[in-house]
């Protein structure tokens, strides 16, 4: 069974799909939404302690069909909504084309998946860390605390576990968001016939809001909400905007 991060002990079950950068030490979202809902947040192998299913995911297949084993492993007692952010946001959207009848309702925030070649999406394997948080961030300087988590970075051995961590979690993420952060979803997205929201950060500089009426588009019923003063990393600089816009979504949906 994976690790698995709980917030709330009541209300509608929510499934949250972390992105590439994985699940953080503080997350303000979660614990919002875990006044009223109660939220499962997986750790994909690769981002924790346990190595086993490193080498077996392979391809987007492999993570859809692992996201469910890691539902299932949950034992809910009702469909659940799910939930992903960036790269979680790209392998919910799958999930859901695949076993539509699976989930309640699907939340995109600010999601990987698609490709506009008129808009591209900037290539974060070549950027170093600290060029990261000005892509990420509405605000970067805010957004490099976040991404450090604190980490004293003149200590050597802290800075190699970090250096090993980030390689670690950037080969799995490579496996989905490598070369180009798509396989293709859009041809399976008239498979999804749940509500789904789909938030986006106003200023997201890594996936430009006009990604986010893409997925509109393309999900039959899908509305979109967009969230000032956030970036890429919504859930962290607007959390509790973005809960309460979810938390809405889920009461009607």
């Amino acid at each position: 069974m994976a690790e698995v991060r709980t917030f709330g002990e009541t209300g509608p079950a929510l499934v949250f799909l972390h992105g590439a950068g994985g699940l953080f030490p503080s997350e303000p979202m979660l614990e919002a939404l875990g006044a009223s809902h109660r939220i499962f947040a997986p750790v994909w192998p690769g981002y924790g302690e346990d190595t086993a299913d490193e080498q077996r995911l392979k391809d987007m297949l492999d993570f859809a069909l692992h996201g469910w084993d890691v539902v299932d492993g949950l034992g809910l007692d009702e469909k659940p909504v799910l939930v992903g952010h960036s790269m979680g946001g790209m392998i919910a959207a799958e999930m859901a084309a695949i076993a539509r009848h699976d989930l309640r309702s699907l939340v995109l925030i600010d999601a990987a998946g698609l490709w506009d070649d008129d808009e591209p999406i900037p290539d974060i394997f070549a950027m170093l860390p600290f060029e990261l948080a000005e892509v990420l961030f509405a605000d970067a300087a805010a957004g490099e605390k976040i991404l450090t988590a604190g980490m004293d970075f003149s200590d050597d051995a802290a800075l190699t576990t970090f250096m090993i961590q980030r390689a670690r979690r950037l080969g799995m993420a490579g496996k989905l968001l490598f070369p180009v952060p798509s396989r293709h979803v859009e041809r399976r997205l008239h498979r999804v016939n749940v509500p789904t929201l789909v938030v986006w950060g106003e200023q997201d500089r890594l996936i430009p809001p006009s990604y986010a009426q893409r997925w509109a588009e393309l999900i039959a019923g899908a509305t979109v909400e967009t969230i000032a003063d956030a970036g890429h990393m919504l859930p962290y600089e607007q959390p509790e905007a973005a809960a309460a816009a979810i938390g809405a979504f889920v009461s009607r949906a």
